[in-house]
């Protein structure tokens, strides 16, 4: 979904991760914290970046499970005959049922809970009555809020019998997921991630979608920081522990360019080739990262 950047307040949840608000805990304290405190009182300050504790990186867990069960709900039901319409009812429901909300659901306007992406759509689909056809890949996008914590991921589905294009560029999305991910841990930095994949989805004679970045999440939908899937390594904001975001690589089997639609969300390969994506939560902990959205095929 589209991207909005969080600047932190005297009343946001302070960046150290003591749950405490910020008022109350390092900006009252000042400048005699411990280094880790210090990096997250610079990182809220340079980057706009929330660290998160604890508790936080459990209630987005906690979300974070809710996301994987509603996409296992989709990979049992999705085949030939349904409607996108009926994937937002059902994950709509299940979320409801579980005391959480869809966070996209009227989202800058956005009108369902959450976005479906068929073959050359790259993302934001808006669920509708389109019927799925034997051999379409759809690409399902959702992220409950409980809590007040947000976690965010999605998956691309086969539907019916695929064909050997669909297979590739599906392959290649999901491992280009795999090979971010691995990239996620202190001393390397948001460049070595978009690296990573890059290099594996061009060597693999597909593209790299620019314009819809990953990002940070957990207290809000979208916060800092943005996480490119294209870049070079070293470059970017150093990975912290307690960082959480997104990554979410859009890989195309064309070329990378696209366009947005009439209704102003849904982006299309500009030249009709498959698209695919597939998307974690992920923390960046002390030795590397916990992903906090494990579907059963996560790295």
């Amino acid at each position: 979904m589209k991207k909005g950047i969080h600047k932190v307040g005297r009343n946001d949840p302070c960046p150290c991760g003591s749950g405490l608000k910020y008022k109350k805990c390092c900006l009252k304290k000042g400048t005699e914290q411990p280094a880790s405190v210090h990096s997250a009182l610079q990182y809220a300050k340079r980057h706009n970046i929330l660290l998160k504790g604890p508790e936080d990186v459990e209630g987005i867990r906690q979300a974070g499970r809710i996301a994987v069960e509603s996409l296992n709900l989709v990979e049992k039901e999705i085949r030939p005959g349904i409607t996108t319409d009926h994937l937002n009812t059902l994950v709509h429901e299940f979320t409801l049922d579980n005391g959480a909300k869809p966070a996209p659901l009227n989202y800058r306007g956005f009108p369902k809970s959450i976005c479906t992406s068929i073959n050359e759509v790259i993302c934001h689909g808006i669920p509708e009555n389109r019927v799925l056809q034997d051999g379409d890949i759809v690409n399902v996008d959702v992220t409950p809020i409980l809590n007040g914590y947000y976690a965010d991921a999605n998956k691309t589905f086969f539907v019916g019998t695929p064909g050997p294009d669909a297979v590739k560029i599906v392959s290649i999305a999901r491992e280009c997921l795999k090979l971010g991910i691995e990239q996620v841990k202190p001393t390397n930095t948001l460049g070595d991630i978009g690296w990573a994949i890059q290099h594996y989805a061009e060597t693999s004679g597909c593209s790299v979608v620019r314009e819809f970045v990953g990002h940070g999440v957990g207290f809000e939908f979208h916060e800092a920081p943005q996480v490119t899937h294209y870049g070079r390594k070293g470059d970017g904001i150093r990975l912290l522990p307690g960082m959480v975001f997104t990554i979410e690589p859009m890989i195309n089997l064309g070329k990378r360019h696209l366009y947005i639609l009439e209704d102003n969300w849904t982006a299309v390969t500009r030249d009709g080739s498959l698209s695919a994506q597939f998307e974690q939560t992920v923390l960046v902990t002390d030795t590397g990262y916990d992903i906090l959205t494990p579907f059963d095929d996560a790295p």
